[in-house]
């Protein structure tokens, strides 16, 4: 179109150079120079409209291009999440179920703990009952002079009787003294009523070395004493001999120091130590009196 209206431009130069013209015709070629010029003028209006509009359009679809892709990626991102979180969901879903068993286990575990428990407590109840029995059967029978020279303990159903040498025996002596006689008449007595019952009898002294021609050390003089209060017993009062042992710790198991003479005088002791069979002392605590707690 431009060729056009150059080579136009051309014939009218040319024209209006070689010859003269009529002004109607003049003027009727200038009208369509006009025109040309006008459609000329429009077409490029359009081509950059429609240049810009393209460009614009370009633009846009690059836009959206990397819109796309960006879309494209969180939208793996999120799968990915998701599988992540799924797998997540699953585990926590598998660990509470297994919770739920441990938790059911455990509170079957605690029950059974609270149940024997409660039996424990049952059974030391009445252990303390019977601890309690048997010490007032021991005791009811001894006068309170008696009682001074005499400590009767009962534990966990096993009955430890201590009596004082001074009241048992002479300084440096094994033989019992008469004094001595009706005390362990009444010992005997409880002995008797508790006839499956085995007894130990076991001397103790202090650290006093013993200076006797016929005893050696301690460890002689607390079997001798542990023995001659075994024979009083047997001999005297009719325990089976079988029933009972005699022992002697010498001055290896004291209850006090040996640094003053009270100290020395608690140490020189027997013990009478009455044990109830495993079974026969679960027959105790069954007929053991009911705790008034």
């Amino acid at each position: 179109m431009k060729v056009k209206i150059l080579a136009l431009s051309a014939v009218l130069l040319g024209l209006a150079a070689t010859s003269c013209v009529s002004s109607k015709k003049y003027a009727e070629l200038q009208g369509q120079h006009q025109e040309l010029q006008s459609k000329y003028q429009d077409l490029q209006n359009q081509y950059g409209s429609t240049r810009e509009q393209l460009i614009s359009t370009t633009a846009e679809a690059k836009n959206l291009t990397s819109q796309l892709e960006f879309a494209n990626k969180n939208n793996e991102d999120l799968k990915k999440g998701m599988g992540h979180l799924k797998n997540t969901l699953d585990k926590s879903l598998e660990a509470n179920n297994q919770g739920s068993v441990n938790i059911a286990k455990l509170v079957d575990e605690i029950n059974a703990s609270n149940k024997y428990i409660k039996q424990l407590v049952e059974a030391k109840s009445k252990s303390d009952s019977l601890n309690i029995a048997l010490t007032n059967r021991l005791t009811r029978s001894l006068s309170k002079e008696e009682l001074k020279d005499v400590d009767v303990k009962v534990l966990k159903g096993v009955v430890y009787i201590s009596l004082a040498d001074n009241m048992l025996f002479k300084s440096g002596s094994y033989e019992v003294s008469d004094r001595a006689m009706e005390t362990l008449s009444k010992i005997a007595k409880i002995l008797g009523d508790y006839k499956d019952f085995d007894v130990l009898v076991e001397g103790n002294t202090d650290n006093v070395p013993i200076s006797k021609t016929n005893i050696r050390n301690n460890w002689d003089l607390s079997a001798l004493r542990a023995s001659s209060i075994v024979q009083v017993l047997q001999n005297k009062f009719g325990i089976n001999p079988q029933r009972m042992s005699a022992a002697g710790r010498g001055e290896f198991n004291p209850i006090s120091d040996n640094d003053s003479e009270v100290g020395k005088q608690r140490n020189r002791r027997t013990e009478i130590i009455i044990t109830p069979k495993l079974d026969e002392f679960m027959d105790l605590i069954d007929m053991a009196p009911e705790s008034n707690d």
